[in-house]
C-alpha cells in the first residue's frame, strides 16, 4: 500500500506534478497499467483465462513513447507512478491510476489536463473505454464525456466491446 495521497503527488496548491514520460519510464508505465487493469478489470480480462500481456504491452509502451506526436504525462509517487495520461492531438488514448490512490482526484486531473491540450488544437477530445469499465466510463461521464455511438471490438482477448466518447461542452466539476 503506497502512503497517503498527501505524500509525493500533490505539491502545496493542490495540483499534480505531472512530468512527461520518457523511454526510461516504460517498464513502470507498463507496470501501472497491469496493477490498474487487475484491479479495475479482473471480471473482463480474468487472469487465470487472459494473463495480463506484459511483452506486448511493453513493446506498445515503448512505440507510445516515441511517437512524435504522442504526449504521456505521468505523476511520480515515492514507490513508482500514481497516474499516467497518453494523449494525441484528436484523442485520450491511455489513462491509468494505481488503485491506491482511486478517488484521490488523480484521474479526473489527467483527464481535464489531456482535454485541455487537444482542445487547445481546435479539436473536439475523443476516448475509447471498454464499456465494462463501469469506475472509468463514471470518471468520464463525470467530467462531461458523452457517448458517440460507435462501438467497436477491444485489441486483447477475449476482445470485450469498447465504446467511443466525446467531450463536446465543458467540464462538470
Amino acid at each position: 500500500m503506497l502512503p497517503p495521497p498527501s505524500t509525493g503527488a500533490t505539491p502545496p496548491g493542490g495540483q499534480p506534478a505531472f512530468r512527461p514520460a520518457t523511454a526510461a519510464d516504460a517498464e513502470a508505465l507498463r507496470d501501472l497499467e497491469r496493477i490498474a487493469n487487475l484491479a479495475a478489470l479482473a471480471h473482463v480480462f480474468d487472469p487465470a483465462e487472459f494473463p495480463f500481456p506484459d511483452a506486448a504491452v511493453l513493446e506498445r509502451w515503448r512505440t507510445v513513447l516515441a511517437e512524435p506526436d504522442v504526449t504521456v504525462e505521468v505523476v511520480d509517487g515515492p514507490s513508482g507512478l500514481l497516474v499516467l495520461a497518453a494523449y494525441d492531438r484528436t484523442r485520450l488514448r491511455h489513462l491509468a491510476v494505481h488503485p491506491d490512490r482511486w478517488g484521490a482526484g488523480l484521474g479526473g486531473a489527467a483527464v481535464r489536463r489531456a482535454a485541455e491540450r487537444i482542445r487547445a488544437g481546435g479539436v473536439v477530445p475523443r476516448l475509447w473505454c471498454l464499456d465494462a469499465n463501469d469506475r472509468a466510463l463514471g470518471l468520464y461521464r463525470r467530467l462531461g464525456w458523452e457517448p458517440s455511438g460507435a462501438r467497436r471490438r477491444a485489441e486483447w482477448p477475449p476482445h470485450p466491446t469498447e465504446v467511443e466518447l466525446v467531450l463536446e461542452g465543458s467540464d462538470r466539476e
